[in-house]
């Protein structure tokens, strides 16, 4: 975050950054020397944009975490079982049909998430057991591509807001305090909820008579989890966008330097969630500035090849 704050292509030194965030301090007075125009950049542009960075960073990672561990299942993820998908169908719907409607776009998005991870989770049960990590996979694609195809003909009922749905849809996260403000009450609902469930977590990963046999109800237990996963995709999606990949870069990341238990993996996760997708902004708006590259293709360039690694490591697991 402090990178974040500190880089950008506006041309302000990082020292007078440092400066002026001193000067914001109770009690603490110093002259940065920035113009007004200058520090409403910092205040009203980056430091806003930094805070939803690394929110949806957080969110994102944490409701990875959450699926993979309700489904055991590695290559579990918001986009990949279709959470995102139905969360962006939903949101489009809104943008079209209900212009100005933007305090229906977060529980628009949470019931598009729900749906979209238990059709996922329907179809690839019809293959039973034998399918395995593929066949959810294959199915999380099946879902995301019906339901894109839906988004895409819904965009066509309404030509002149395809800009603004485009970019949505590449990612964004050009947040005001008006969007964190939205997005509080169900970061911090679904957040407390997932850390809360990785000792419970941890036992199903034994399996469900093991769970049962230690009271675990594991019904019970999936269910909360997989509605607070969705409600936590639901709130990033609605506030920046489809942003794929980083449920499954930093949940994976962070099983490799801290172990597999999920009282580790979500609060890791939630960091270093945040962590990742502030810097993956830097570099979006960095690396060709003045102009800026949509979020969601610098995630990509990143969590495409590594998911590669990752179902070939799975495949080899499952042979």
């Amino acid at each position: 975050m402090i990178a974040g704050m500190l880089g950008g292509a506006a041309g302000i030194s990082p020292w007078q950054v440092v400066l002026q965030v001193l000067d914001w301090l109770p009690g603490v007075e110093i002259d940065a020397g920035l113009a007004p125009i200058e520090q409403g950049l910092l205040w009203q542009i980056r430091l806003p944009r930094v805070l939803v960075a690394a929110t949806v960073g957080g969110l994102l990672a944490i409701a990875g975490g959450g699926y993979q561990g309700v489904f055991r299942n590695p290559l579990a993820d918001p986009y990949l079982l279709g959470a995102a998908a139905g969360a962006g169908l939903t949101v489009t719907m809104v943008i079209v049909l209900l212009p100005g409607g933007g305090a229906a776009i977060p529980p628009a998005a949470f019931a598009g998430a729900v749906g979209g991870v238990l059709l996922a989770y329907a179809l690839g049960n019809t293959a039973g057991r034998s399918g395995g990590t593929v066949t959810l996979v294959l199915a999380g694609v099946a879902v995301t591509s019906f339901l894109t195809a839906i988004q895409t003909f819904i965009q066509q009922l309404k030509v002149e807001e395809l800009k603004r749905i485009y970019s949505w849809i590449l990612g964004d996260v050009h947040g005001g305090w008006d969007q964190i403000a939205l997005i509080a009450p169900y970061a911090l609902v679904s957040t407390a909820v997932l850390l809360l469930h990785g000792r419970m977590l941890d036992v199903l990963s034994v399996g469900d008579d093991e769970a049962t046999a230690l009271g675990v109800r594991a019904a019970r237990v999936r269910l909360v989890v997989l509605v607070a996963a969705c409600l936590a995709t639901a709130a990033a999606v609605a506030v920046s966008g489809l942003i794929a990949f980083v449920g499954i870069v930093v949940p994976h990341v962070v099983r490799r330097l801290a172990g597999g238990s999920y009282r580790v993996v979500l609060p890791l996760s939630l960091i270093g969630g945040g962590a990742f997708l502030v810097l993956a902004d830097l570099a979006a708006r960095t690396v060709i500035a003045p102009a800026e590259l949509p979020i969601g293709v610098v995630t990509a360039f990143i969590g495409a090849p590594f998911f590669v690694g990752v179902l070939r490591m799975t495949r080899k697991a499952e042979m």
